[in-house]
């Protein structure tokens, strides 16, 4: 071990410390050009990646936003400039209509209806695939297939199948079964009912695909535990399988709902603009085509979609609030701790 000299070891103390003013705590000195350039790096690097899609989004989302907003406030057939101002007498007409109030009112029934229904069923069916069983792949393709599948080919499939003259009735009458024929597109009473049914086929799909993604996040040993010490297989099903698939569902029911609020191309494809308002399955969107687009009327459909996208954003806003709040802070605490 090579001894140490104390006086060499000190000499070089006195200097910084009377420097330094006497024992005041060491200045961090300012940062180097090769951190500036490094900082300015990732700035280009996060530019490079995130300004194509912001340029995107600017440019097919809000930009047509701010335009239909200022469209709003004229009357304007959709030719030439817009200059007879009107203010808000558009928006006021569209809150006073009762077309529109009964569009938002079967937007409303389609969102409950939505959740109601497709919600227990797709759980259901995402558990049952979610075991091993023979064709387990052919039945997850088979639940899936209409989704993927065209909303106008959907539509025409089934306005043929559900007319008064379609194949329903048809096979009904084969059947000996006269009794159950029904005017399924037509009857107030049946239109709403058959608008989910088409609905349910739709999109039960994504959901189904949705919520077996999310029970493949849980862990088996989980499972396998509480079934050791135990507990039923609904017990595991109820206790454990679906409060963890929480926040799965959160996404989908947003999802859903945000779809219905939206909700038009079926509608028009299978009821068209006339027969879908006294069929009571008009929605907002379709009331936009009928009284704005349809009616010549380009100011007043603009400040319909710009009422629909309120709505929306106002929908939005609260569900994550009140509702995803719990998964988002969790996932920002997550990426803090780490």
């Amino acid at each position: 071990m090579t001894p140490t000299n104390d006086s060499a070891v000190k000499t070089p103390v006195a200097p910084v410390e009377s420097a330094l003013g006497g024992g005041d705590a060491v200045a961090s000195p300012p940062p180097s050009r090769g951190h500036s350039r490094r900082r300015w790096a990732i700035r280009a690097e996060i530019a490079l990646l995130a300004g194509p899609a912001l340029l995107v989004f600017l440019t097919f989302v809000i930009l047509p936003v701010i335009i239909a907003a200022y469209y709003g406030f004229f009357s304007w057939s959709g030719y030439g400039p817009a200059t007879d101002f009107v203010g808000l007498r558009n928006y006021i007409v569209i809150l006073q209509d009762d077309a529109f109030q009964s569009a938002l009112r079967h937007n409303a029934i389609i969102v409950v209806l939505s959740l109601v229904i497709q919600g227990p069923i797709a759980i259901g069916l995402a558990l049952l695939l979610n075991r091993k069983m023979k064709f387990q792949s052919s039945l997850r393709v088979l639940i899936f297939a209409p989704y993927v599948i065209s909303e106008v080919v959907v539509g025409t499939g089934w306005s043929l199948i559900l007319a008064s003259n379609g194949a329903l009735n048809g096979m009904l009458e084969k059947l000996g079964l006269e009794g159950l024929q029904q005017d399924w597109l037509s009857n107030p009473e049946l239109a709403i009912w058959t608008l989910m049914a088409i609905i349910t086929w739709k999109y039960i799909g994504f959901a189904v695909i949705l919520f077996l993604a999310g029970l493949q996040g849980i862990p088996e040993e989980i499972t396998e535990a509480a079934a050791i010490d135990g507990a039923s297989y609904w017990q595991i099903q109820r206790r454990i399988t679906l409060p963890l698939m929480g926040p799965t569902i959160r996404i989908w029911a947003f999802l859903s709902i945000i779809g219905s609020l939206q909700l038009f191309d079926l509608v028009y494809i299978v009821w068209g603009q006339y027969v879908a308002e006294t069929a009571g399955t008009s929605t907002m969107a379709t009331y936009m085509v009928s009284s704005g687009r349809n009616a010549g009327s380009y100011g007043y459909g603009n400040a319909v979609a710009v009422v629909i996208f309120l709505i929306s954003l106002t929908v939005a806003l609260l569900y994550q609030r009140f509702v995803l709040r719990r998964d988002t802070d969790g996932a920002v605490t997550g990426g803090s701790d780490n």
